[in-house]
This record gives structure tokens, C-alpha cells and sequence, in this order.
């Protein structure tokens, strides 16, 4: 049986992992509109990844407003390509 990450697992993990996979960076409220998410539940999501090593961030400054983008590690995309693995081997038992 396929073993999914229970961090990765979780809807709003995984849209932004995948998203992350896509760009080097991506601007906070540009992933919290895109995840269609609050403030604080984006904030709780990227800090428990950020915990796990699978994303970094940084504080900045960017048209005289500070900003937080967000990043995948290399940990992140090794982690998020074995979830997938582990999705399509289940995928694959359905069928």
C-alpha cells in the first residue's frame, strides 16, 4: 500500500506545494487568492511546511508595502513528488 504524507495530505497543503512547484517564489496574497484562503489560515499552513523543511520565506519590501513570498526546497519538491507517487499508486490499484 502506497504511504501518503499526512503533512502534504491535507487539500490546502497539497494546491500549495503544487502551486509552489510551478514558480521559485510566489507572493503571499498571491497564493491566499489563488488557495481562495484566509490570512491566518495560509499563515498556519506555510508554517507547519516551513517546519517541515518543504518551504522557505521571506520578508520584504516591494512597491512601499511589506510582503512575505514563499518558496519550495529542494526537501519540499523530493517530498511532494513522492506524495504524488504515492496518489498515482493508488490511483493505479483502483483501476
Amino acid at each position: 500500500m502506497a504511504i501518503l504524507n499526512p503533512l502534504i495530505h491535507a487539500p490546502v497543503r497539497l494546491q500549495l506545494l503544487t502551486s509552489l512547484s510551478a514558480v521559485s517564489e510566489a507572493e503571499f496574497v498571491t497564493l491566499r487568492s489563488l488557495l481562495d484562503v484566509s490570512d491566518s489560515v495560509l499563515s498556519k499552513h506555510i508554517s507547519a511546511l516551513v517546519d517541515a523543511g518543504y518551504v522557505h520565506s521571506r520578508k520584504g519590501v516591494q512597491a512601499g508595502r511589506r510582503t512575505t513570498w514563499v518558496g519550495l526546497t529542494k526537501h519540499g519538491h523530493a517530498a511532494l513528488r513522492d506524495h504524488v507517487r504515492a496518489l498515482r499508486a493508488l490511483i493505479d490499484a483502483v483501476d
